[in-house]
């Protein structure tokens, strides 16, 4: 009896845990029923990885990730970044350039640009092997902008006043409750000034633009696709289906795969830059523009 039991205590135990856990494995299997491949192609491993960056560039860790993870990732022979995005934060615009800068050395990439590509976006497409347009595209806008209100009047009206505390000559440059002192605009300006230097740099080694003409491609200019082209600032023109082309061309795959982006993922974005943008707007501050 004690032999008879041990042959089939496995299968007891399999049925054991099939009735406590019942409903749980009936959860997965309608949930891998609704999100699973509908076809071979897409259980096939994809060789080539596209990118989105959209909307206002402040929360960049989701595209960061992915850009890092197709670094490491092997079977990944090249690149698409695809932007439509007027800029944003310093910060992350060098974070993204410089995260593109690492794949570049690693594998091709094509940037393209879908509709804008301006301030903080262009800064973060500079190192791709190669910068295509849509024609329609509006390119440029490489400048640096801090902006801030002045409540002073509708704080008087309103009978508010504000008091502080602080330590340091420079500790209240920008506060909103009054007029800015003119110390107080030249110390903001040294920082401007800093991080136009630093863009106006990164932009000159990466596209090899001259520095001392930089008042022609820079400047906070506003460029059509023809006119960025024109002064050095993109390659070529042309949509989505030409960059997808070349960078199969860079990438030398004979077989080309692309990874299919999820629609939640994809609806979660839209949601993400939506909310981006509207704290953008209500919170500003230092900016590529």
């Amino acid at each position: 009896m004690e032999f008879i039991k041990k042959i089939f205590s496995p299968i007891g135990a399999t049925l054991g845990y099939i009735q406590n856990h019942f409903k749980a494995m009936l959860f997965l299997l309608l949930l891998f029923l609704i999100f699973a491949p509908t076809n071979e192609d897409h259980l096939a491993t994809n060789n080539l990885q596209k990118i989105s960056l959209v909307g206002p560039i402040l929360e960049i860790s989701e595209v960061l990730l992915q850009i890092e993870e197709a670094t490491e990732n092997k079977d990944i022979k090249g690149v698409l970044f695809v932007i439509d995005s007027p800029g944003g934060a310093v910060a992350p615009s060098i974070e993204l350039a410089y995260a593109i800068k690492r794949l570049r050395e690693k594998k091709p990439v094509v940037a393209y640009a879908s509709g804008t590509i301006a301030s903080g976006s262009y800064y973060a497409s500079i190192w791709a092997n190669e910068i295509i347009v849509n024609p329609g595209s509006m390119v440029g806008s490489i400048g640096v902008v801090m902006q801030g209100a002045d409540f002073s009047e509708l704080m008087k009206n309103i009978g508010i006043k504000t008091q502080s505390v602080q330590a340091g000559k420079y500790k209240k440059v920008g506060t909103p409750d009054r007029a800015w002192e003119d110390y107080e605009v030249n110390e903001l300006n040294k920082v401007i000034q800093g991080t136009y230097d630093m863009f106006t740099k990164d932009v000159a080694n990466a596209r090899g633009l001259d520095i001392r003409k930089r008042d022609l491609y820079a400047n906070a200019h506003i460029f059509t696709a023809h006119q960025a082209k024109e002064v050095g600032l993109v390659d070529a023109l042309g949509v989505g289906y030409d960059a997808k082309l070349r960078l199969i061309e860079l990438s030398g795959v004979t077989n080309p795969s692309w990874n299919q982006e999820d629609k939640f993922e994809k609806f979660m974005k839209k949601i993400s830059a939506s909310t981006a943008l509207t704290l953008h707007t209500y919170f500003p501050a230092l900016a590529l523009k």
